[in-house]
């Protein structure tokens, strides 16, 4: 498999150059095991594991390789395996905290050009979870597009997808069906050859369906959703990348019911950028739009120009993002400190042997 269809480009090419130099070649991680990874090469697709110095120098989770990252390695010929030797710069990452306690980024995945955010159209529908979802996406650098799936199941598509567009200015928005085909070929003209998309979404969304559909085949495993709340079931328990046979590619991830901020602060901004605009008219810079005099976010709501409902979420979301940042800025002096602490005790023991 060629690079130019796995979607490597002049500026991956650039940042290859010093691993070219020491032999290395260039491949691209489809799929993520413990300590292991599926990687694509002109060669074909190999087993790869970090390098001990590599694993030695990561801080957090972040510093490994994740679906999508181009990786730069050796392969062991006739064995299938390879050893990764480093990360090419990432031009985008969807991140999002671990689950639990732990303060840690997990990327879900890494250099995708478009992220489909899917939002089933049934009892699972939520605005305010499209809104998490659509702050992280611009977070990550990627372009969002909204998709509302199981459009078959809903009587009111047209008033769910104006809904969508209020909280989302400027994103486009596809109402689809599996089952009918609707709207699916639309969806295609963002995966062209050489680009990647990522899907996420809610266990249950369709995303699994909605990748067999845009590829012509069942490569997906499918499930469907649980009698009574609409709450869908778990069929993809890894995240994957897939090469269209068009040339564009996808990657397929598991259903987030806990989507925990990592990063968001220009997300944010972008998200509610009716909001941000309110509080730049306020008549106080630092107003906590509450009681203070000349408050423009108060008028809105007051007036209905502004939904009580969204401004919530964004008060909700500024409070969580705050709350994250000093956990993480914690988190990571205390990871320096024990990366520091191994690298003296290593130094110490080279010192000491005989």
């Amino acid at each position: 498999m060629d690079l130019i269809t796995l979607g490597w480009n002049e500026a991956f090419a650039k940042a290859f150059e010093p691993y070219a130099a020491k032999g290395h070649q260039a491949g691209r991680v489809y799929l993520e095991h413990k300590h292991l990874y599926r990687v694509y090469t002109e060669q074909g697709d190999v087993l790869a594991e970090v390098t001990g110095r590599l694993r030695h120098e990561a801080i957090g989770r972040g510093d490994f390789p994740a679906v999508g990252d181009w990786v730069a390695l050796t392969v062991r010929e006739g064995e299938g395996r390879a050893t990764i030797h480093g990360i090419l710069p990432r031009f985008s990452k969807f991140s999002r905290k671990t689950a639990g306690q732990v303060t840690e980024e997990q990327i879900v995945a890494a250099n995708v050009d478009t992220v489909f955010l899917v939002n089933a159209l049934n009892q699972d529908f939520n605005l305010r979870r499209i809104e998490r979802y659509l702050l992280l996406a611009w977070e990550s650098g990627a372009r969002p597009v909204i998709v509302l799936s199981k459009a078959d199941l809903c009587a009111g598509v047209e008033q769910a997808a104006a809904e969508v567009e209020a909280i989302a200015p400027g994103v486009p928005v596809h109402a689809v069906s599996s089952l009918s085909l609707e709207g699916v070929l639309e969806l295609a003209a963002y995966v062209t050859a050489g680009r990647t998309a990522a899907l996420l979404g809610s266990s249950g969304a369709g995303k699994s369906t909605l990748i067999n559909r845009m590829f012509g085949s069942e490569i997906m495993a499918t499930g469907g959703i649980r009698e009574g709340d609409d709450k869908g079931k778990h069929t993809t328990t890894h995240r994957e990348l897939v090469v269209l046979p068009q040339g564009g590619l996808l990657i397929d991830t598991p259903g987030m019911r806990e989507l925990q901020l990592w990063e968001g602060t220009e997300g944010l901004e972008t998200s509610f950028r009716d909001v941000e605009e309110l509080a730049e008219s306020c008549r106080f810079h630092d107003c906590s739009h509450r009681k203070e005099p000349g408050c423009a976010v108060q008028e809105a709501l007051q007036d209905g120009t502004l939904d009580q409902a969204r401004f919530d979420s964004y008060v909700k979301l500024q409070k969580e993002l705050a709350y994250q940042l000093r956990k993480e800025d914690k988190a990571l002096q205390l990871a320096e400190k024990d990366k520091w602490k191994k690298i003296h005790q290593a130094a110490k023991s080279q010192r000491n042997r005989p």
